[in-house]
């Protein structure tokens, strides 16, 4: 899951080496931490949420394929 939404920051943002993705497992659940630079930050999330939440559901969509439980945060 920490390769998919790697990949799909790095396509959105305008500097991808500022894209940090960390993954921590915390009992069932794992949490997934996006760190994008402030200047990308706003296309990252899109207007009114929009591409987060996009990003959200297809994550969510993989993990349910693997029956885990995945959540994304996106940090500053």
């Amino acid at each position: 899951m920490k390769e998919l939404v790697e990949v799909i920051a790095k396509a959105l943002v305008d500097d991808p080496s500022g894209v940090v993705v960390t993954e921590k497992t915390e009992g069932k659940t794992t949490v997934i931490e996006l760190h994008v630079s402030d200047a990308d930050m706003g296309k990252v999330i899109g207007k009114q949420g929009r591409i987060a939440k996009a990003i959200r559901s297809v994550v969510k969509a993989a993990a349910a394929k693997e029956d885990k439980k995945v959540v994304v945060d996106i940090a500053q």
